[in-house]
């Protein structure tokens, strides 16, 4: 190698020598050199259709993977098309790396100049360039650092000017530490043991932030009498556990939300306790003791007030908190654990074991009886990916996934489009898992370029379409609101989408009655004995459900 490199070369090898896992991209002039140079360090590389369908698989790939995602884009135009994907990255604090080249400081008319550094930080994003050629190793390793260890999404312009021009190699003498664990303060350890002790019906609520602490929230809650439950970002965590309740929010089951509001005492564990996953506090009843565990600051009864507030790991907090709870109390306590909750939740903590009336025609499927039997179909080594709509409740409950890597949830921005993309990201982080992907029919067909993205990777990817022929949503809420409302402008005429799916490459059935699922049993006979590599679309013509249990309770927000 030889003493001076190009800039372009030096950013892309130091990020690969410093572990990203895979790059997704749309290439340009700006960005087409320090993307091949990623790939030639070893970096696997996604092409996607738009840069908006590749920020998002990038996100939808780092939150399954543990790995950081990149996603790479041309200066300007560009990154502006990708800025729905970041901004949901950002919002969910996805440590990912936006690679995005930039015009010189000094071409103020060109067509391409654009504040990339206020649009970044406009949606939440850090903000972070190559400044110079000397501080070009330093520039790239910082911005690995702030999406590592900040959970962050970091997006790091490259100037073409500065790109160009040549730097001394100095790809070896790129060290980089592990993040420190944030140890609780004693005395809030003290304070939540307190508390547990004096609860009699606890409940341990665990968000993304605690997916890491599995074992020991276990142990804690185990010696707690406290049941457990995950926002729907941690889906899966507690798969298999007893006093496992599920997901709390607006996607519970009447068991879930009964069992969540009867708690004196709820301790969310790296998890913001936000509207959705609170029912905008209708799950906290009055005089419920709220605590929060949290690595941040700023999020320690930032959606609602708490008893408490903990600054701190997750894992190391349960250990410390259950080291002085053995102290004081040797024997496990048995609380909300009682062995007739633990019937009752093993009977009625999901919807898919709720019965309810069968709402099918003979031309529209009912969406749970649709969900009910995919969900028994399709093989379980699974990883499920969710579109936003009004949907998407059925394929978040009906559909059991294996563990929290099978389950990604990019809502935070609450935009339709993204689900496509996410199971495709979701796809290449967990190649070992059937992906399967529920989505509207507004929400596919507005992403629907990435279709061939998937055919051409030859993904196994079922999409189970939910089509109602409408933005449900839009329509279920403004119906509510006034009857006599003219809903055209979210109302559409009956698409084909499985021939649309079929004009990708892919297969297409169309779904009205479960007759109409056979070929999804030919198609998992074929992935079973690996000769099926191509997509399925299941357009599924579904019946109303007059508005989806959880829609009530999203509008709220709005």
């Amino acid at each position: 190698m030889s003493d001076n490199v190009r800039v372009s070369t030096l950013v892309a090898q130091t990020l690969a020598k410093l572990g990203v896992g895979h790059v997704f991209g749309v290439v340009g002039s700006g960005n087409f050199d320090v993307t091949n140079v990623l790939v030639q360090a070893g970096v696997p590389y996604t092409a996607a259709r738009h840069e908006g369908g590749a920020a998002t698989m990038a996100d939808a790939y780092s939150r399954m993977s543990g790995k950081v995602g990149v996603v790479s884009t041309h200066q300007g135009c560009g990154l502006s098309n990708a800025i729905t994907g970041i901004g949901e990255a950002a919002k969910s604090r996805t440590p990912m790396i936006v690679l995005t080249a930039d015009t010189q400081s000094a071409a103020v008319r060109s067509n391409f100049k654009i504040d990339q550094d206020s649009l970044a930080r406009s949606i939440g994003a850090v903000a972070e360039r190559i400044h110079s050629v000397d501080s070009a190793v330093a520039d790239t390793v910082r911005a690995f650092r702030t999406a590592v260890n900040e959970r962050r999404t970091v997006v790091l312009s490259l100037p073409l000017d500065v790109q160009s021009g040549f730097a001394p190699d100095t790809l070896y003498t790129v060290r980089l530490q592990e993040p420190a664990r944030l140890r609780p303060d004693p005395a809030a350890v003290e304070h939540l043991v307190e508390l547990i002790q004096q609860a009699e019906r606890p409940v341990f609520v665990v968000g993304r932030g605690g997916r890491g602490a599995k074992e020991a929230l276990l142990a804690l809650a185990e010696h707690a009498g406290a049941l457990v439950a995950t926002s729907a970002v941690a889906n899966g965590l507690f798969n298999g556990e007893t006093f496992n309740l599920g997901i709390s929010g607006g996607f519970s089951s009447p068991l879930t939300a009964e069992l969540i509001s009867g708690a004196d005492l709820i301790v969310g564990w790296g998890c913001t306790l936000n509207m959705w996953t609170m029912r905008h506090g209708r799950l906290i009843s009055p005089g419920t003791k709220v605590v929060q565990v949290d690595v941040e600051d700023a999020s320690l009864g930032a959606n609602r007030p708490i008893s408490l507030g903990v600054l701190g790991d997750s894992a190391l907090t349960a250990a410390d908190a259950l080291a002085l709870l053995k102290a004081a109390q040797p024997a496990p306590a048995e609380k909300y654990r009682t062995e007739t909750n633990a019937v009752t939740i093993k009977q009625g903590s999901r919807w898919r074991d709720v019965d309810t009336a069968d709402l099918s025609t003979s031309t529209l499927i009912d969406p749970r009886v649709l969900s009910r039997e995919l969900d028994s179909l399709l093989p379980t080594n699974r990883i499920v990916s969710v579109d936003s709509g009004n949907f998407m409740g059925y394929p978040s409950q009906y559909l059991a996934v294996p563990d929290e890597f099978g389950f990604c949830f990019t809502q935070a921005f609450q935009a339709i489009g993204l689900g496509l993309y996410t199971a495709i990201g979701a796809a290449i982080a967990q190649p070992e898992r059937v992906p399967v992907l529920g989505a509207g029919d507004g929400g596919f067909l507005m992403g629907i370029s990435e279709l061939e993205t998937a055919v051409r990777l030859k993904l196994p990817l079922v999409c189970i379409v939910y089509n109602d022929a409408a933005y449900g949503a839009e329509v279920h809420h403004f119906a509510e609101l006034d009857g006599s409302l003219d809903l055209s402008s979210v109302k559409f005429p009956e698409t084909d989408i499985a021939a649309i799916a079929r004009g990708f490459g892919a297969d297409g059935i169309t779904v009205r009655t479960l007759d109409d699922l056979e070929p999804v049993k030919a198609w998992v006979a074929r992935f079973q004995a690996g000769s099926e590599r191509r997509p399925l679309v299941i357009d599924a013509k579904i019946a109303s459900d007059g508005g989806s249990w959880w829609l009530a309770e999203a509008f709220q927000g709005h």
